[in-house]
């Protein structure tokens, strides 16, 4: 088995011993993205709203570096600080995945890096 690490400027370097994301076969394995700005590496401030769609766009960066999208995308988790947040979340979120809802899981965590209100990590396809 070869797996190849994915690695784009578009997006949030790591801030850890991890890869934005890794190829193993025909599967793209995207780390968590929090609101990060790829440029500065500072945290987006604003409300769940603003947090998510940077999110959405670091995500987007990395799929498209890997040669997919958001159509490709198999399953989500997303890590949320406040359950309070899930319906506004959901509106940002819904944006990306007009096409088809892939499978998810929501887990509501005490605290994330940096301060975030969100944190959200994909499996996607390659084909």
């Amino acid at each position: 088995m070869t797996l190849k690490t994915v690695t784009t400027d578009q997006a949030p370097a790591a801030i850890g011993p991890y890869s934005q994301a890794v190829i193993c076969g025909n599967l793209l394995f995207c780390s968590g993205q929090i609101p990060l700005d790829p440029t500065s590496g500072e945290m987006v401030n604003g409300d769940i709203t603003l947090q998510t769609g940077q999110v959405m766009n670091n995500i987007a960066a990395v799929l498209s570096t890997s040669g997919t999208g958001f159509d490709n995308v198999v399953k989500t988790t997303i890590y949320l600080v406040d359950m309070a947040d899930f319906a506004a979340l959901n509106e940002v979120y819904g944006r990306c995945f007009p096409n088809h809802k892939p499978a998810r899981s929501t887990v509501a965590v005490r605290s994330l890096p940096r301060g975030a209100l969100v944190e959200i990590e994909v499996i996607a396809s390659l084909s």
